[in-house]
C-alpha cells in the first residue's frame, strides 16, 4: 500500500473521528485525494475528495454537513473528519491518491492508482 490511513476506532452514535490520510511516497498537494468506504456484506462506496492543488471538496450525500475534508501541506497530510457518527457509517475507511483525477470523477474508484490499508471505523453504543 503507498497511502498509509489512520484514526478509525470505536465511537459511540453521535460522536466523532478524524481520519487520516498520508504517504512517504509522494507529496499529497499534487494529487486527488477519495475516501471511501467498505461496509460489512456490502460494495465500497465513495464518501468524500480533495481536488489536487485548488482543494475543491465533494461529499456524498450521506455525510454532507457532518463531514469536512482537508490538507495539511505541512504535514503531508489530508483528513476526514466525520461528527454526528452514526451506526451505518460503520465500514473500513481507505483513501485513494491520483494526480489527474478531477473534481466530477473523483468517486470512481477505478481511476485511482495509490491505496491505503483501511482503517476501521465502528459506530456502536
Amino acid at each position: 500500500f503507498q497511502l498509509q490511513a489512520s484514526g478509525g476506532g470505536l465511537v459511540q452514535p453521535g460522536g466523532s473521528l478524524r481520519l487520516s490520510c498520508t504517504t512517504p511516497r509522494f507529496t499529497m498537494e499534487r494529487y486527488t485525494i477519495s475516501w471511501f468506504r467498505q461496509a460489512p456484506g456490502k460494495e465500497r462506496d465513495w464518501v468524500s475528495c480533495i481536488v489536487s492543488y485548488i482543494n475543491s471538496a465533494y461529499y456524498t450525500d450521506s455525510v454532507k454537513g457532518r463531514a469536512t475534508i482537508s490538507r495539511d501541506n505541512a504535514k503531508d497530510t489530508v483528513y476526514l473528519q466525520m461528527n454526528s457518527l452514526k451506526p451505518e457509517d460503520t465500514a473500513v475507511y481507505y483513501c485513494a491518491a491520483d494526480a489527474y483525477v478531477n473534481g466530477p470523477l473523483c468517486g470512481r474508484e477505478d481511476l485511482f492508482e495509490s491505496w491505503g490499508q483501511g482503517t476501521q471505523v465502528t459506530v456502536s453504543s
